[in-house]
């Protein structure tokens, strides 16, 4: 029998070395033999080929002690699908088909979509996939690693053996692939990668959808096809309107420390977790009775460090698994939209750690990061940088963004640090600085995969909304890629925050010498498509809470917090809040804790709560609050001037007549009565906000009844009206036709 073997293939397998594995062992006809079959199970004591049709059996001669079996199977001139029967060493009996037996699964057009970088749902072929060949279930697994001596799936049905399942390589792609038997839903699995310098590494699936929980790292295999939608109602909505033209109020939120389980302490975190169907139950309501359009995820792929708040990813395709499966996670989108809520994932193709279980040298060469050493690592995150300008690197990055909006039906993303994917020095001294092709400081393959994906997206998923995190001047961040823009819907208005923060919080006698603080966002205001933000990046490691960012005494900090809400939701633009700001949590937001929601129980900070609930709702009702807030069409001036009492006055206005509000905002603790405002119509005014209302804490300044405009010129309006401005608040008046 040792005649029919190739002794160098042999040592190959062996050695766990074989490039193609399927081309040696299972069934094959050898000239002058007839249909040999070869198999190598280390853990096997005898082996038998069984033909279950007729349940004919042939028994393998063992011709090598780590397990290599050999046979002929005389009277048989063709192939047949034929199952292996194996006696281990402990009395232990098992049955399969041979994962040898099967032809290859993933076609060389694949293969090559794949190489171009134009796969956009190569996720249904790479990665585990529970599938059925011939008749007979089990797991594809496949995986990228062209530089890999040899690779080879492990788990609990191979006794996490790396000799037994060792994968083939398909052609000249970095593929490599084998269809496993009897591998069932939920069990765990990695890769075993061999290098050429013989040095072995166990490596999560890029593309696995689950993953045990952390400090655990194996991935799990999960059908991601059986969960049932509910939310055609949403998405026939969706197709009828451009969510730009509306309201995008968002509420950013982090899962695991918006609220916690009772009586769970820090020493039972994992325990304290709400699952995705219980944050279904208690933060979609809540965000809904509350008036947010939109709810922002901070990240949800697989991370391996809580302290990083989900912005280290080892596994892109797979949602945590902190707060439940896959299915957890589609039911809690699914729930959003049956209540008319969107749903934004803050993702990250910008970097990724160096977790020896995750992408860092994954075949043991620098894969999915840059090679070059300057080019290679974040120096302010201690992270690596994603090559853009290799094809299967593009792939992974686009179809993960795709597969988040198809397989989970997210209705956009905001993507991390996009500054520090335009620039090739972004954090850098000047010492370690590389330059482009050009000369210049522009990641020009970063620059291509953005305008690549966005322009994938906008095709495939229309509507969906593409949102940059961006930091710096550079243009046309939210202009279509056809307009030579990068084509993201939105842009984080980061300039606009920081000096809104910087003004709010100083003391209102020094206010008058930042005034410009508060009138300078509008002169870019329509530059680019910007969402106003006060996220979770303001009021963490020493920044203070929104509520403590504000000056004076309790009562001022609280109606200096309602005051800065009225004027950012009259200001140009989206917006975005993070949560806790909304009922004026006191301390920095801690991912370890939840939210103080006891705060709840003093009145000041349930009246914060009710103040940004109707300031939510009228947000949401009036057209004028959101209209042309691109174009400038929707908001003018009044008063930007008076410099001296720190306050300012504009309006919001439609294309209708009836829909002009007039906001007032007084950023001094000195109430104003008889203040003479200008206004476009001589009708009767309503007021239909006050920040200042005793109901939300205020002291009561308020303008009852209706309020009637003179034929008084102010503010180069032809008409005005005499209104009480309240101290530190903010009023807003309509016309009353």
């Amino acid at each position: 029998m040792i005649n029919t073997i190739n002794l160098h293939e042999l040592r190959l397998i062996v050695n766990v070395e074989h490039a193609d594995p399927h081309c040696f062992l299972g069934m094959h006809n050898v000239a002058g033999v007839g249909l040999c079959v070869r198999v190598f199970n280390p853990q096997a004591k005898a082996v038998s080929v069984i033909d279950p049709i007729d349940s004919r059996t042939w028994v393998l001669e063992k011709i090598h002690e780590d397990g290599f079996f050999v046979g002929v199977i005389k009277g048989r001139n063709e192939w047949f699908r034929y199952q292996l029967h194996f006696k281990g060493w402990q009395g232990h009996e098992w049955v399969v088909y041979d994962p040898y037996s099967f032809m290859p699964v993933i076609s060389e057009y694949d293969r090559f979509l794949f190489g171009q970088g134009n796969h956009y749902n190569i996720y249904e072929k790479l990665g585990a996939h529970l599938i059925e060949v011939e008749g007979i279930n089990g797991v594809l697994f496949s995986v990228w690693a062209p530089n890999a001596k040899c690779v080879s799936v492990v788990g609990a049905f191979n006794s996490w053996d790396g000799r037994r399942n060792a994968m083939r390589l398909l052609g000249d792609s970095g593929i490599w692939e084998i269809f496993v038997p009897g591998v069932m839903e939920f069990d765990e699995y990695k890769f075993e990668i061999k290098s050429h310098s013989d040095v072995v590494v166990s490596k999560t699936d890029p593309y696995g959808n689950l993953m045990t929980m952390r400090p655990g790292t194996n991935s799990v295999v999960f059908d991601l096809e059986k969960y049932k939608w509910n939310d055609d109602k949403w998405y026939k909505k969706k197709k009828k309107n451009n969510p730009l033209d509306g309201p995008i109020n968002i509420y950013e939120v982090h899962l695991g420390s918006w609220d916690k389980r009772d009586g769970k302490t820090a020493n039972d975190e994992d325990a304290a977790f709400l699952t995705y169907r219980e944050l279904a139950e208690k933060l979609i309501p809540y965000v809904k009775k509350m008036g947010y359009t939109h709810i922002e995820l901070m990240p949800v792929a697989e991370h391996p460090f809580d302290g990083s708040w989900g912005y280290q990813v080892t596994g892109y395709y797979a949602p945590t698994s902190r707060y439940g499966t896959p299915d957890d996670f589609m039911f809690f989108v699914d729930r959003c939209h049956q209540m008319d809520i969107g749903v934004i994932l803050d993702w990250v193709p910008a970097h990724f750690p160096k977790d020896a279980h995750g992408l860092a040298k994954f075949d043991g060469t620098a894969l999915f990061e840059h090679e070059h050493y300057a080019q290679a690592e974040h120096p302010e995150w201690g992270t690596l940088i994603f090559n853009y300008g290799r094809g299967e690197v593009k792939n992974f990055l686009i179809a993960n963004a795709l597969f988040w909006l198809e397989k989970f039906h997210i209705d956009g993303l905001r993507v991390d640090a996009v500054a520090s994917m335009l620039y090739l020095n972004y954090g850098k001294d000047s010492d370690g600085w590389i330059c482009n092709r050009y000369g210049g400081n522009h990641n020009l393959e970063a620059v291509e995969f953005i305008k690549h994906m966005n322009s994938i997206v906008a095709k495939k998923f229309p509507g969906a909304l593409m949102i940059a995190e961006e930091s710096t001047s550079w243009s046309n961040v939210s202009r279509p890629v056809e307009h030579e823009g990068l084509g993201f819907n939105l842009k984080w208005n980061m300039g606009w925050m920081n000096d809104f923060l910087s003004y709010v919080a100083e003391d209102s006698l020094f206010k008058k010498y930042h005034h410009n603080k508060m009138t300078f966002g509008l002169m870019y205001a329509y530059s680019e498509n910007f969402v106003l933000v006060l996220s979770h990046d303001e009021v963490v490691h020493g920044k203070r809470s929104l509520l403590n960012k504000m000056p004076g005494d309790l009562w001022q900090k609280c109606a200096n917090l309602r005051l800065a809400f009225a004027f950012m939701y009259g200001h140009p633009g989206k917006k975005l809040v993070f949560m806790g700001g909304e009922f004026g949590q006191f301390i920095e937001w801690n991912e370890k804790r939840p939210l103080d929601w006891f705060l709840l129980e003093y009145e000041h900070h349930k009246q914060i709560k009710d103040f940004v609930c109707d300031l939510n709702h009228l947000y949401i009702k009036e057209r004028a609050f959101w209209f042309d807030d691109f174009n400038g069409g929707g908001f003018e001036w009044i008063d930007c001037n008076d410099v001296g009492r720190s306050l300012f006055s504009f309006m919001r206005k439609t294309d209708l007549v009836t829909e002009n509000f007039v906001f007032v905002c007084n950023f001094t603790p000195n109430p104003i009565e008889n203040y003479r405002v200008g206004v476009p119509y001589n009708v009767m005014y309503e007021e239909i906000l006050n920040s200042d209302h005793e109901k939300y804490g205020g002291s009561g300044v308020v303008n009852g009844g209706l309020i009637a405009a003179q034929e008084q010129g102010c503010n180069s309006f032809e008409f005005s009206c005499e209104l009480r401005v309240p101290p530190l608040g903010a009023v807003v008046i309509k016309p009353v036709f």
